[in-house]
């Protein structure tokens, strides 16, 4: 997606070549793939982990996700981004995947949703 002036205070507006409907139905499909991978060490799934920074959806369909992991030496590092991978990639119309892990701001427990803090009871 290609962003261009904003239409208001910090509201940009987005130009794409594919259709309003069809990239919200990617869009939806891409978080339900992400929420399909589970922290082999934790019962959430990353999305609601709040492991997810960014997800980046291009003209040609190619999809960048930013992640990261609750550390650095997370046991699962070097799975976790493969599995964001395959599950990204078998979103019907998704081209090609990139997952790039950062640290870069480092992963709190205030990223992650009432859902799964309600599940791991972090109250």
């Amino acid at each position: 997606m290609s962003e261009t002036a904003t239409d208001g205070p910090n509201v940009p507006s987005i130009d794409s070549s594919i259709p309003a409907d069809e990239l919200e139905r990617l869009t939806d499909d891409i978080v339900a793939a992400l929420k399909s991978v589970y922290d082999p060490e934790i019962p959430v799934d990353i999305y609601e982990l709040g492991l997810i920074y960014k997800v980046d959806i291009t003209d040609d369909r190619q999809v960048a996700v930013e992640m990261t992991l609750t550390t650095p030496n997370c046991p699962s590092a070097a799975e976790l981004p493969g599995m964001v991978e395959g599950a990204v990639a078998s979103v019907g119309g998704v081209a090609g995947v990139n997952v790039n892990l950062t640290f870069d701001p480092p992963w709190d427990q205030g990223r992650m949703s009432e859902e799964a803090r309600l599940t791991l009871n972090l109250w």
